[in-house]
């Protein structure tokens, strides 16, 4: 490891320069890789591959896939079968998404590889960043929580993308390279109670607040929930510090012993603190007031996490906001390397050596093709739309991601990325077919209407009713405060119309869909539903609001109808 922080950096941006000018031998030497380890996987030579490592024998061999097409494999993993089945070598960790995408939590094989992905991601990413939001030796507020890990019946240990990477040694060790300690002591991070977990993250952060530099999430959601958490409880916190004493909300030993080695009685602190939050007006910049020397936040924004953006941008004032990596618990793809781009614009430059991509067009002109054919890394073209097709060393082979892009550009020759969507439809009852960022432009919509009367939409989310024909959309808002029925009309109404796919609008005026409803739910409806999929197994620091909740999810369901305040019936069609 180089001392020289700027020497360090300096390093991994010449290295990324120089995989980034020739991203197509790359790829093809990424390949290689992937296929050559591989190679005795009982999938692989299922398919014929017989030992061939060239993008077009692969191509021509393994079919494009979905989760659900490996199925019969990875329950085969799950269950202890210790023969090669995706992978050259038997998987021994399983990846559990989030299930708040598709309702239900998946497993995806893991190895080593992925840490390795991450580890060079995060590091390059923070040397362009370094350029222009420098940070020297700071510590780092991290919102990180880590859910425990299981056992399979067949003894695979099982955890979240989370749980594998930050609980790992060489994650501590990659912050510690960037010089941005992480102020949380482990026990924190790693709490069973995710609420105890957010309450000393805070604390660590006051104790330390001259030295964090760096305020930083997996989602910019974390961000939202862990500052308005601090509304209600910075008063204890205060508290905490002038007495030295953890608040008897801690309940878990080895958290309160750790946080007794930091927290010592600082009277001065605790009056600094409490003058800032009784002269803030709303909380607005609260975040650069607590933390005078931070640099920025750092979260993933994209997709349904735009929506926090403005939530976000209040608490920060004008501390930078940055969305920092693309990816999944599949595969790292891509990072920011332009963070000085307000995050809503951001495009994400792939990593030509994480993993071996193609892409399926989405174009006019590709539509009536039945089966449009994959471009490769380099082939892609800027201004187009594509779904994203990965090859990793997990045993994940032209396995379609479920995500839509734009490419915006090249870095030398590596392209660059803004996601768009999930691919496939999110809300559909004829021959409707709106997505996650059609509901996520009709909340935008609606909370311009709210604007006007000091009020913002809290959170959101959908549901498709068929308790009757023809059946409707209905929209459920949680916002900060109350307005007139003429404003929640207004803002009914202004929903329905941003849903501008023809296929809504003349199913619409012929009346093969009724109109929308908006139900306005109260205010923490949206952390009931978290904490039930806290309560489920899900973890915190994974979690996102399901966008569209499917009828099956019968609780969801129940605690979103449990808490309506009021209904309205668009007139937009009348």
């Amino acid at each position: 490891m180089l001392e020289n922080l700027e020497e360090y950096t300096d390093k991994l941006i010449e290295e990324f320069e120089a995989i980034s000018k020739d991203a197509e031998r790359v790829q093809r030497e990424t390949l290689k890789s992937i296929l050559e380890d591989n190679a005795s996987a009982e999938y692989l030579l299922n398919l014929g591959l017989n030992g061939k490592t060239d993008p077009e024998s692969f191509k021509a061999c393994v079919p494009l896939v979905t989760h659900e097409d490996l199925l019969p494999y990875i329950n085969r993993i799950v269950d202890g079968e210790k023969s090669s089945i995706l992978t050259g070598k038997p998987i021994t960790h399983l990846v559990l998404s989030s299930g708040t995408t598709k309702g239900k939590s998946k497993y995806i094989p893991w190895s080593e590889t992925l840490l390795d992905s991450v580890t060079q991601i995060l590091q390059t990413a923070f040397a362009f960043r370094d350029r222009e939001l420098p940070i020297k030796n700071g510590k780092c507020l991290s919102i990180v929580y880590l859910s425990a890990q299981s056992q399979t019946k067949g003894g695979l240990i099982v955890g979240t993308i989370a749980s594998h990477v930050v609980g790992s040694k060489r994650y501590f060790e990659a912050m510690a390279a960037i010089k941005s300690e992480i102020c949380s002591p482990l026990e924190v991070i790693s709490a069973p109670d995710f609420q105890q977990a957010m309450y000393c993250h805070l604390l660590c952060g006051l104790i330390f607040r001259d030295e964090i530099q760096l305020l930083d999430a997996l989602f910019i959601h974390s961000f939202v929930q862990v500052f308005r958490t601090f509304e209600q409880v910075w008063e204890e916190l205060c508290n905490d510090i002038r007495e030295g004493v953890l608040s008897s909300r801690i309940t878990i030993p080895s958290v309160r012993t750790a946080m007794s080695k930091i927290l010592k009685p600082d009277p001065e602190k605790a009056n600094l603190i409490h003058k800032i939050c009784t002269g803030l007006n709303n909380w607005y910049g609260v975040i650069p007031e607590l933390f005078p020397n931070a640099k920025y936040l750092l979260a993933i924004a994209t997709g349904s996490m735009e929506a926090y953006l403005p939530s976000v941008r209040h608490y920060a004032g004008e501390l930078p906001v940055v969305t920092n990596d693309y990816g999944a618990s599949e595969g790292m793809v891509a990072t920011n390397l332009h963070p000085t781009v307000p995050a809503e614009f951001a495009s994400y430059t792939v990593f030509p050596n994480c993993g071996y991509y193609e892409f399926i067009p989405l174009s006019e002109d590709s539509s009536a093709c039945v089966d449009p054919k994959p471009v490769g890394l380099t082939e892609v073209k800027v201004g187009e739309e594509y779904d994203i097709v990965i090859t990793t060393s997990r045993g994940l082979y032209r396995y379609k991601l479920g995500d839509v892009v734009k490419v915006t550009g090249f870095y030398n020759s590596t392209p660059e990325l803004k996601f768009i969507r999930r691919s496939g439809t999110l809300l559909s009852i004829n021959i409707d077919k709106n997505t996650e960022n059609d509901l996520r432009l009709a909340a935008v919509a609606a909370s311009k209407v709210l604007a006007q009367e000091k009020l913002e939409v809290v959170d959101y989310t959908s549901h498709i009713d068929l308790s009757k024909e023809p059946g409707h959309y209905v929209i459920f808002l949680e916002i900060n405060g109350k307005a007139s029925e003429e404003v929640f009309g207004e803002c009914c109404n202004s929903l329905e119309k941003s849903f501008v796919d023809p296929g809504y609008t003349s199913s619409r005026k012929v009346n093969n869909i009724d109109p929308l409803e908006l139900r306005v739910i109260r205010p923490g409806t949206f952390q009931k539903i978290f904490d039930h999929f806290i309560g489920m197994g899900a973890s915190a620091t994974q979690l996102k609001t399901p966008r569209c909740v499917p009828a099956t999810n019968t609780k969801v369901i129940q605690i979103l109808n449990d808490n309506v305040l009021s209904k309205y019936i668009s007139t937009a069609f009348n």
